[in-house]
């Protein structure tokens, strides 16, 4: 056999391959699913939040935290600067307010992703977690919240080499938590289209303490969102790219036993927990090729989904809302509190709407 033929050969295995590992993606991305439109009633768009609101966790008390202003490699985004805002959920002007950042941060490179809240219980001191990209590396900023000035206190910077491609955080302690890393390699181009393109369950959940770190869940396809549930037993994690929630129960020791994985049709980004009925409440992609590859005539849609009795042998699934990308794009996060819905977005606007 001469060389053109076997150089033939070879480009016709690769380009196999590659056509193949393309399949997949689609696949995976839920690249053909068609979206049946399900609006909610009364839902307005929130004032300045126009550049993405990608994640939003509320106290029970309602005041909500929203991060602003991501750059995710890949998606679209703003050179506007990173912001954290609150909301009052009780206050019927519902107008989002930027909070105060600290004179000794880098505001210029803060690239805000996941957030997470703890509540101390010993004087209910507020401390807010954000996953931060600054150059596109991962860390983790601690703050502490003042409510009487609006503003946060800028406390520590947590790097380590197991927290390398963090998305998003949930905290258990004053200074720990547990975050999922979204991709196995660290490298851009690596991390891009050809793991992608790969598709391999390589990604995982780290535990951080100033004492302890160390890799205590793996073999997801894309570890997105996580979360707690109101007892502190069990952590939930999303996994993009498989379409799952996958519950956890966390042991003495930190580590996390696989409990089951829930099903949800969708490519779900961020959890959160209503403390009170410990319902799943999910923002999701209902169709990710459109995320990567959809412009202003096709653009993603949006759903949200909730999940009732997780933890039953019969988990309830439904679809709240949806909508095909002309009303709200690429959403990331839904939370709920007093019979209203906040609709958070990777890039896009942020929406409140009724629940009833």
């Amino acid at each position: 056999m001469g060389k053109v033929a076997v150089v033939s050969i070879v480009i016709a295995a690769l380009a196999a391959l590659l056509g193949e590992r393309i399949l997949n993606l689609r696949k995976k991305t839920l690249a053909s699913r068609e979206l049946v439109q399900n609006h909610l009633p009364n839902c307005v768009a929130l004032k300045n939040l126009d550049f993405g609101s990608e994640d939003i966790t509320i106290l029970e008390n309602g005041l909500a935290f929203i991060s602003t202003g991501l750059k995710y490699p890949g998606l679209p985004s703003s050179n506007k600067i990173g912001k954290i805002y609150t909301l009052d959920m009780k206050d019927p002007r519902m107008k989002p307010g930027e909070l105060r950042m600290p004179r000794n941060f880098d505001l210029e490179s803060f690239n805000p992703h996941g957030i997470s809240v703890y509540v101390d219980p010993s004087d209910d001191a507020i401390y807010l977690f954000v996953v931060n990209h600054p150059q596109h590396q991962s860390q983790i900023e601690l703050f502490k919240f003042i409510e009487d000035d609006h503003s946060l206190v800028h406390l520590k910077t947590v790097k380590h080499e197991l927290l390398y491609s963090v998305n998003d955080i949930v905290a258990v302690g004053l200074e720990s938590f547990y975050a999922t890393n979204d991709h196995y390699f660290n490298h851009e181009i690596l991390k891009g289209w050809v793991e992608l393109l790969l598709g391999q369950p390589w990604t995982n959940v780290v535990y951080y303490s100033p004492e302890e770190v160390k890799v205590v869940s793996d073999g997801y396809y894309f570890a997105n969102g996580i979360n707690i549930s109101p007892d502190k037993r069990h952590i939930y994690v999303s996994d993009l790219f498989d379409h799952t929630v996958h519950v956890l129960e966390v042991k003495e020791d930190n580590a996390l036993v696989s409990v089951k994985a829930v099903s949800v049709g969708s490519l779900c980004d961020n959890v959160e927990v209503d403390p009170e009925t410990g319902d799943l409440w999910l923002g999701c992609h209902p169709n990710g090729w459109k995320i990567y590859m959809g412009g202003p005539e096709d653009p993603a849609g949006s759903e949200v989904i909730r999940i009732q009795d997780v933890h039953s042998d019969k988990p309830v699934v439904t679809p709240v809302y949806s909508d095909d990308g002309h009303v709200i794009i690429g959403s990331s996060v839904a939370a709920t509190h007093g019979g209203k819905l906040l609709i958070g977005t990777v890039f896009h606007k942020a929406l409140c709407c009724d629940l009833k």
